[in-house]
């Protein structure tokens, strides 16, 4: 695609007119907030389905709050939005839609000023990380964001310095991916998705005042699992050493999916491969995202043939 379309400041334009000055306050501070939304392609429909865009962009409307920002529609507009720039880039396959709202005056100063603007892209984006083979993570050194500091439950853009720190870190000592352990020494969550790991067949993730990102790949795991295999998830502060003794434990986010870990800190996980619970859950969340489960058609929003949404895919 030589130049796509994009979405910025209220207007369908290609990449190359989007520009921004050097001296835009978001690349300088960090103060945006942005979402990603994965789209699912099925070859036989001709469709794409975005999963959960709504919620998204819901979750996007709380988190503009800490910046003082605003979107500029509605989340049920935004979602049309996304869906209108996917036909116009006439993607025909998986998507990634990523979303920023952010500071955009052109002065130097540690503030938040008023100017803001609104951009959103698509992608085409297959797999974030290998959620076949089991992955080896590695507990970082550098500790999860504190609620004060810069919130964690919020995708704001200066904060996930914090994440490509700790992910560079694992990648440099040899592990696929990072946990990291907030300021109580407790685990939060992988650099940029949420953890979960089994003990004595009930799933355990940390709660919301770990530090972790509210995920809403996390939430969907909770509810397919209570729903679909009738098994509750306890959320609660969860220990460095749990790891070392879980029967399983994976990653989950929109970009990761679900990814089972095989060994953390050079410890086997269990008996060294993916665990069962999470590849019953991994296959659940694939017929889900691909609309082969009726029950959640309403999680799916089809671009290229609008009106069979909550239809689904056949």
């Amino acid at each position: 695609m030589a130049d796509p379309i994009v979405y910025f400041n209220d207007k369908y334009m290609p990449d190359s007119e989007a520009r921004l000055p050097l001296l835009t306050h978001c690349l300088h501070y960090g103060t945006g907030v942005f979402e990603g939304i994965r789209g699912y392609y099925d070859a036989g429909a001709g469709e794409i389905m975005l999963f959960r865009a709504k919620e998204h962009f819901e979750r996007m409307a709380q988190n503009v709050k800490f910046l003082d920002l605003h979107l500029p529609l509605s989340p049920d507009d935004l979602v049309g939005v996304a869906a209108e720039l996917v036909r116009k880039n006439g993607f025909t396959g998986d998507v990634y839609v990523r979303p920023i709202s952010f500071k955009s005056s052109n002065k130097v100063g540690v503030v938040l000023p008023k100017e803001e603007s609104f951009a959103m892209v698509v992608v085409a984006l297959g797999r974030y990380l290998d959620t076949q083979k089991g992955l080896h993570l590695g507990v970082s050194s550098w500790r999860r964001l504190q609620d004060n500091a810069i919130p964690g439950r919020g995708k704001i853009c200066g904060g996930y310095v914090n994440s490509a720190l700790a992910a560079q870190e694992a990648r440099d000592r040899g592990f696929d991916e990072a946990i990291f352990l907030n300021e109580d020494g407790h685990v939060a969550e992988g650099s940029a998705m949420n953890l979960f790991l089994v003990r004595q067949g009930r799933l355990v993730t940390p709660d919301v005042s770990q530090g972790i990102l509210e995920g809403i790949t996390r939430e969907t795991i909770i509810t397919l699992a209570q729903d679909s295999l009738g098994i509750s998830t306890g959320t609660r502060a969860v220990d460095r050493s749990e790891l070392y003794v879980a029967d399983e434990v994976f990653l989950c986010g929109t970009a990761a999916e679900v990814a089972p870990a095989i060994r953390i800190d050079g410890r086997q996980v269990g008996n060294g491969q993916p665990g069962r619970l999470t590849l019953r859950l991994q296959k659940l969340y694939e017929d889900v995202v691909h609309g082969r489960m009726t029950q959640y058609r309403q999680w799916l929003v089809p671009c290229y043939h609008p009106a069979a949404r909550g239809a689904g895919a056949a």
